[in-house]
């Protein structure tokens, strides 16, 4: 599950050196990120130089990038639906294929009223909501302290309300039937699969929103299972999957009584499935 950018490889000592302490550039710290191995160093390093205000804070974003932390913490943000979201160490980075979920919970309630972002992370997907309804009544709630703390920040523009616990027991039991909209990111890579993921989620993110249980699914399933008891009569479910577990997915949708439906974008990879409450 990777970010925007790629982490560099481990750095060898020609990377640190590479960049000027004395005099920062543009073209300093382009070379000392391609020469980390950053394949997208020009576009980085225009991000790390519109973030530092100094030369010294200059010199130590690019050296925290250099030494393999993602591109998004060393800036602070991430951008997703052109909004910036802001991140920080230990939580979870949100990935540009999870826009298609957004657009698929659009395009199923452009009029919805009440949103909550479960597992909310940065609380990216609850502000995009948020941006593109028209005033909506916006709920999230993560089991990890550092996303909720995180995600308050980015959703108070929006009125948002941020809760921490394990999944729904967040909730305020006030919002039982009355959700339009019920975007659950979950974690569903399989357990035995985390240590083959990218660096910078393996190191960077917590293995609670990475890890979704022997086949990745088991986080989905108890969603799935609660889900109709919140959802508003035609609220929708919305989560993101892999390819190969799509199938199951959307099973457990069935099981507990949603008309589950599966999504695929091509462009991001991404396969989402939603279930709606009739």
């Amino acid at each position: 599950m990777p970010s925007s950018f790629p982490a560099p490889p481990p750095p060898s000592p020609r990377a640190f050196t590479a960049f000027p302490k004395a005099l920062p550039s543009r073209d300093a710290v382009v070379a000392a990120l391609r020469a980390a191995g950053c394949v997208f160093a020009e576009d980085e390093a225009a991000l790390i130089l519109e973030a530092a205000r100094t030369a010294a804070e200059l010199t130590a974003l690019v050296e925290r990038r250099v030494s393999g932390l993602p591109l998004e913490l060393v800036v602070g943000w991430a951008e997703f639906r052109g909004l910036r979201i802001a991140v920080a160490p230990g939580v979870f980075v949100p990935r540009r294929r999870t826009e298609f979920l957004v657009s698929e919970a659009l395009a199923h309630a452009p009029h919805a009223h009440v949103v909550v972002d479960l597992c909310c992370g940065s609380g990216a997907v609850g502000a995009a909501l948020a941006a593109a309804l028209d005033r909506p009544e916006v709920h999230a709630a993560d089991v990890d302290p550092a996303a909720v703390a995180c995600a308050r920040g980015n959703l108070a523009d929006a009125g948002g309300r941020v809760y921490a616990g394990d999944l729904f027991d967040a909730l305020p039991d006030a919002l039982r039937g009355r959700v339009d909209i019920l975007a659950a990111n979950v974690p569903y890579v399989p357990t035995g699969e985390v240590a083959l993921l990218p660096a910078e989620a393996r190191e960077h993110e917590p293995l609670v929103a990475l890890d979704g249980g022997g086949d990745g699914l088991d986080v989905l399933r108890r969603v799935a299972a609660a889900a109709p008891d919140w959802l508003a009569p035609g609220g929708c479910l919305l989560v993101e999957t892999s390819e190969r577990q799509a199938a199951d997915a959307v099973d457990a949708f069935a099981r507990a009584g949603l008309t589950p439906r599966l999504a695929v974008c091509e462009d991001l990879y991404a396969h989402v499935v939603t279930g709606v409450r009739n």
